[in-house]
């Protein structure tokens, strides 16, 4: 799985730094940063539910074999 982000729909509620401070920050404009896109197999529950926390969907998870 892969991390992807849309900055331009950040709205800064930080919501998936504060569930998965290993792949996500924010930037000194308060957007979203991936810091890691790549998502280990133990990782997903945990990105998983940072990118479902995210209220104007801009992050997301993709499937990299697809």
């Amino acid at each position: 799985m892969q991390i992807q982000a849309d900055a331009s729909k950040c709205q800064g509620y930080g919501n998936c730094v504060d569930l998965d401070p290993d792949h996500f920050d924010l930037d000194d404009d308060g957007l979203v940063v991936v810091l890691k896109s790549a998502v280990a197999p133990s990782e997903q529950e945990t990105a998983g539910a940072a990118v479902r926390s995210c209220p104007v969907a801009a992050v997301w998870l993709v499937d990299h074999e697809a």
